[in-house]
């Protein structure tokens, strides 16, 4: 009986393979369209070859409304007067940014390396030296301002850099300016994912709560003058188009 069973067993396991070879394959029935090929970065800093480049060398600043206003020193865009806002505009989109608080980190709160990232001039990242630094949670580096904290706080000291990688998903209106779908950001400071898929609530004022407000599809990455000369550097943007069929493709030639 013994020998019956082992043989059995030995039986099976020599058919398996033959009956995974000979099952049917499932298939979508779905024609895809051919993903294009990006090159990309040599390093997590270095753009992709599909990436707009606002910002990585000097001459870049003509990248920005505004840009005259603002120095660059040490291959760094520094703040200066007024809000810089970048000529090109994006809808969905992947942002690469670095940024460093001035030394020494002497201030305190909102006062210590302020700044702001704003996805289509409307919506923003906090920058700020939150490194060893109390203010409110909401306001902090990686808030999206006065909506959610970041889940963690994962700065580096001041003059040191800070990476941002922003995956941004834009609202979108129907013709009479009703919000179809909120706008949704995920992002990660310094390599440590701090938002996850956050519903934006709207836009990022000081004075009032979040509201939405239509506005177009693409709009500027604009960076804030907060009184700080908060450093930049390294700045891309790469345009996102989730897969499509070959019908998709074709219905946008």
């Amino acid at each position: 009986m013994k020998h019956l069973l082992q043989s059995v067993l030995l039986a099976t396991v020599a058919m398996t393979p033959l009956s995974f070879a000979v099952a049917d394959e499932y298939l979508s029935g779905i024609d895809w369209q051919e993903p294009k090929v990006v090159t990309p970065g040599d390093t997590a800093s270095d753009p992709p070859s599909d990436a707009v480049v606002l910002f990585r060398e000097p001459e870049d600043i003509q990248n920005w409304k505004n840009g005259e206003n603002w120095k660059v020193e040490d291959g760094a865009l520094v703040v200066g007067k007024g809000f810089v806002i970048s000529k090109e505009t994006f809808g969905d989109c992947q942002v690469h940014i670095e940024w460093s608080a001035p030394e020494p980190g002497d201030r305190k709160g909102q006062s210590r390396g302020n700044s702001g990232i704003f996805l289509m001039g409307i919506y923003e990242i906090q920058v700020l030296d939150s490194y060893q630094s109390e203010t409110y949670f909401d306001g902090q580096a990686g808030a999206i301002y006065k909506q959610t904290p970041p889940a963690v706080n994962a700065m580096r000291p001041p003059g040191q850099w800070n990476t941002y990688d922003i995956f941004w998903t834009a609202p979108r209106f129907d013709d009479d300016g009703k919000l179809l779908s909120p706008a949704y950001i995920t992002a990660m400071h310094n390599g440590v994912l701090i938002l996850n898929h956050f519903e934006v609530q709207g836009d990022t004022p000081f004075t009032r709560p979040p509201e939405y407000n239509a506005h177009p599809a693409r709009g500027p990455i604009t960076i804030q003058d907060h009184g700080s000369p908060v450093r930049f550097r390294n700045i891309w943007v790469r345009d996102f188009q989730p897969a499509q069929t070959a019908d998709q493709a074709a219905d946008q030639k």
